[in-house]
C-alpha cells in the first residue's frame, strides 16, 4: 500500500518536468477520451506507444511506475475476467450455462486491461512530474470560465490539489498503523469476513485522528502564511506556456487524427 505512487512528486529534469502543467493537465484529460476511439489491435497499440514514449520522456525508472501498478493490478484482472465471461460475439471457444469464452469477449478484456493500465500510466507521468502547487495553479486558470457562473475556483482548484497531495500520506501513515496493530498482535490476513471488518475498526480511529491533526497543521500553516478564503492571490512562479507545450498538444491531434484513420468502422 505504501508504494502508492499516485500523488507523489519526484523532482527531476527533463523535458516533461519542463512542460506547463496546464498542458499536461489537459494532456492527460485529452488521453483519456481519446482511448475510447480505439477499437483494434492497431489503435490500441499506438496509444502503447505513445504511453511508453511518455514514460521515457520522464526520464524516471519503469519500475516507478510498475509500483504504481502493481497494488491494483488484481482488481484490473479481475475486472477483465468479467468482461470476458459476461461478453458474446464472434467464435465462442468455451461456455457453461450463462458464461461463455469468446473471441469478442477476449478482445475486449485485453482492451479494458490495456485501458486502466494505460490511464494509471498517464496519469502517474503527470502527478510524479508535477507538484501539487503546480496542479492548483494549472487547474484555477482551467476552471476560471466556470467563474462567470459564480464557482468559487480556486478553492475548488486547492482542495483537490490538496487531497491528491495528501493521498500517499494517508496510505503511509494506514501502513504505519497497520504494523503497529500487528505488533499488538492483530491478523489482518486470516479469519472470517466479519472479524476481518472488525479488525480494520483499529486502524480506521487512528487514521482519522491523524488526518484531522494533518489539517489543522496544513490549515495553521497556510493562515501562518497569510492565506484568506475567497481573496485573491499572488503566485510566486507564473505559468508560462512555451513552444514546447504547442508542439506536445500538437501530438496529440496527430494521434487522434491517426486513432480516427486506423479505427475500425
Amino acid at each position: 500500500m505504501s508504494k502508492i505512487i499516485i500523488g507523489r512528486y519526484i523532482p527531476g529534469d527533463s523535458i516533461v518536468y519542463r512542460m506547463d502543467p496546464r498542458s499536461k493537465i489537459i494532456g492527460t484529460f485529452l488521453f483519456v477520451f481519446l482511448m475510447f476511439l480505439a477499437n483494434n489491435w492497431l489503435t490500441y497499440g499506438i496509444l502503447i506507444l505513445f504511453t511508453l514514449v511518455a514514460i521515457w520522456a520522464t526520464k524516471l525508472k519503469p519500475k516507478i511506475f510498475w509500483d504504481g501498478i502493481k497494488p491494483v493490478i488484481w482488481l484490473i484482472f479481475f475486472t477483465s475476467l468479467l468482461q470476458m465471461f459476461f461478453t458474446s460475439g464472434g467464435r465462442i471457444y468455451w461456455s457453461w450455462y450463462f458464461l461463455k469464452i469468446t473471441q469478442v469477449g477476449i478482445e475486449n478484456a485485453v482492451y479494458l486491461f490495456l485501458r486502466f493500465v494505460m490511464i494509471i500510466c498517464i496519469s502517474t507521468v503527470l502527478t510524479l512530474t508535477t507538484s501539487s502547487l503546480q496542479i492548483a495553479d494549472a487547474l484555477q486558470w482551467i476552471m476560471k470560465p466556470l467563474k462567470i457562473f459564480k464557482v468559487p475556483v480556486e478553492q475548488l482548484s486547492l482542495v483537490m490539489a490538496i487531497a491528491l497531495r495528501f493521498v500517499p500520506t494517508l496510505m503511509d501513515q494506514t501502513v504505519k498503523i497497520m504494523n503497529a496493530q500487528r505488533a499488538r498482535g492483530i491478523d489482518f490476513s486470516s479469519g472470517s469476513l466479519l472479524k476481518r471488518i472488525k479488525n480494520i475498526i483499529p486502524i480506521l480511529i487512528p487514521l482519522f485522528i491523524t488526518s484531522m491533526t494533518v489539517a489543522l497543521d496544513l490549515a495553521t500553516a497556510m493562515e501562518a502564511r497569510g492565506y484568506q478564503e475567497g481573496k485573491p492571490r499572488s503566485h510566486y512562479r507564473v505559468l508560462s506556456w512555451t513552444k514546447a507545450d504547442g508542439i506536445i498538444l500538437g501530438y496529440f491531434l496527430l494521434l487522434s487524427i491517426g486513432l480516427i484513420i486506423f479505427r475500425t468502422k
